[in-house]
C-alpha cells in the first residue's frame, strides 16, 4: 500500500504540474515574466484564481535554498520560476513542485530580477556582467560587461534588452548576441529598472534624477530632477509615469514631456517601486505605510501600517495588493480598502510574484524561495 500511495502522490504533483504549464500555454500573458511584467506596472490582469474571498487561504506549497547566500526576486513564465541567489547562481525551478530544473553559476552576487522573453532569460550579476541564457537548460548564450556592478533588472522588448548597471549607464544591448547598441550615462550609479512604452525608454539613477530616452537611439527627450536618489522603478499606464524619490516623494509624470501632474509627500523615502491598476497607484514609503492613491489625482485612497521597512515593490491581481516588508511579512491586501486578508512571517522578502493562484517570493536573509497556493 505504500508503494501504491507514492506512485498516486506522484501522479498528483505530475498532473499539477501540467495543468500549471498548460494554463501558461492556453494564455502565455499569465506569465510574470520580469519585473514589471510586460505591461510595466506589476499588475497582472490575468489572475483569475486568487481573490480577496479565497486568498486568507494561503498556505506554504515548498521552498526553494542554496543555503544561506541570499535571494532576489522571482520571474514566472511557462510553469518555471527564475531566480538568482546571493552565491552568484541562477536557478530554474518547477513552478509547482518546487524541484530545481538547473542551475547557472556566476561570478558574484545575483539580485536582479531576471526577464524571460523569446526562450531566453535574462538577468544582471554584481560581477559586472549582463547575462543571457537558455531558459530551457540553463546554457550560456552570451554575457556583455559593463564597468561595475548590475544590480538593475532587465525590461526586454522588440529585441533589445534594457538594463542599468552602476558604472553610472543605461544599456541597450542586442537580446540575440548581447551587442551594445547605445549607453547613456548618467551622473550616478542606474540601479533602477527601466520600463520601454511606446518606443521610449524610462529609468532613474542616483543624480537625483529621472530620465526618458529614444529606445531605439538612447537620445535624451526629457529629464526631471528629484530632490534625492530615485532608486524606485517607474511604471507606466495611459500617458503617465509613476515613480518614487528618496525626497519622500511619488511623482506623477506626463510620459511625453516629463511635465509634472502631481505629486504626494509621505513620511519616508520612497524607493519601492509602484504597481497601477483600475486608475488607483498602490505604492509604499520608508514611513512604514503602504498607500493607496488615485492615478488621475494623487488623492489618498487607503493606507495601511507596515510596521517595518518595505522593500522593492508591490504587485496586484485579481482585487488583491501584495506587498513586502523588511524583517516582517508578504501581506496582502484588499485593493479597494487595503483591509488585510492574509500575511505570512519572511525575513526580508523581495516583490512578489503572482501567477495561476500561486504567489512567489524570494527571501534575502535566508536564501530561500517560497511558493504559495491555495489549501
Amino acid at each position: 500500500m505504500k508503494h501504491i500511495r507514492i506512485v498516486v502522490l506522484i501522479l498528483v504533483a505530475c498532473a499539477a504540474s501540467a495543468a500549471f504549464a498548460q494554463k501558461s500555454a492556453a494564455n502565455p500573458l499569465n506569465n510574470w515574466s520580469e519585473f514589471h511584467r510586460t505591461d510595466m506596472t506589476r499588475y497582472n490582469p490575468y489572475e483569475d484564481t486568487l481573490n480577496i474571498h479565497n486568498v486568507g487561504n494561503l498556505e506554504l506549497k515548498w521552498t526553494y535554498s542554496v543555503g544561506g547566500y541570499g535571494c532576489g526576486g522571482t520571474a514566472v513564465a511557462n510553469g518555471v520560476v527564475y531566480v538568482g541567489f546571493g552565491n552568484g547562481q541562477e536557478v530554474a525551478i518547477n513552478a509547482v513542485t518546487g524541484a530545481k530544473l538547473w542551475s547557472y553559476q556566476t561570478g558574484n552576487s545575483i539580485y536582479s530580477f531576471p526577464a524571460v522573453a523569446d526562450g531566453l532569460v535574462y538577468f544582471g550579476s554584481e560581477d559586472n556582467n549582463v547575462y543571457a541564457l537558455n531558459a530551457k537548460t540553463g546554457a550560456k548564450l552570451w554575457s556583455y560587461t559593463t564597468g561595475n556592478q548590475v544590480t538593475s533588472s532587465p525590461a526586454v522588448v522588440d529585441g533589445v534588452v534594457y538594463i542599468g548597471s552602476q558604472d553610472n549607464n543605461l544599456y541597450a544591448l542586442n537580446a540575440n548576441t548581447g551587442a551594445k547598441l547605445w549607453s547613456y550615462t548618467t551622473g550616478n550609479a542606474v540601479e533602477s529598472s527601466p520600463v520601454v512604452v511606446n518606443g521610449v525608454v524610462y529609468v532613474g539613477s542616483m543624480d537625483n534624477t529621472f530620465y526618458a530616452l529614444n529606445a531605439s537611439t538612447g537620445a535624451l527627450l526629457w529629464s526631471f530632477t528629484t530632490g534625492g536618489f530615485v532608486y524606485s522603478s517607474p511604471a507606466v499606464a495611459s500617458g503617465v509615469v509613476y515613480v518614487g524619490s528618496e525626497d519622500y516623494h511619488l511623482y506623477a509624470l506626463d510620459a511625453t514631456t516629463g511635465v509634472l501632474l502631481w505629486s504626494d509627500v509621505t513620511g519616508g523615502a520612497v524607493n519601492s517601486s509602484p504597481a497601477v491598476a483600475h486608475g488607483v497607484v498602490y505604492f509604499s514609503a520608508e514611513d512604514y505605510y503602504a498607500y493607496a492613491v488615485n492615478a488621475s489625482t494623487g488623492a489618498l485612497l487607503w493606507s495601511y501600517a507596515l510596521g517595518n521597512y518595505p522593500d522593492s515593490g508591490l504587485a496586484v491581481a485579481n482585487g488583491v495588493v501584495y506587498v513586502t516588508q523588511n524583517y516582517g511579512t508578504t501581506t496582502a491586501l484588499n485593493a479597494s480598502t487595503g483591509i488585510r486578508l492574509w500575511s505570512y512571517d519572511i525575513p526580508l522578502p523581495f516583490s512578489p510574484s503572482v501567477v495561476n493562484g500561486m504567489v512567489y517570493v524570494g527571501d534575502n536573509q535566508s536564501s530561500y524561495v517560497y511558493a504559495f497556493g491555495l489549501k
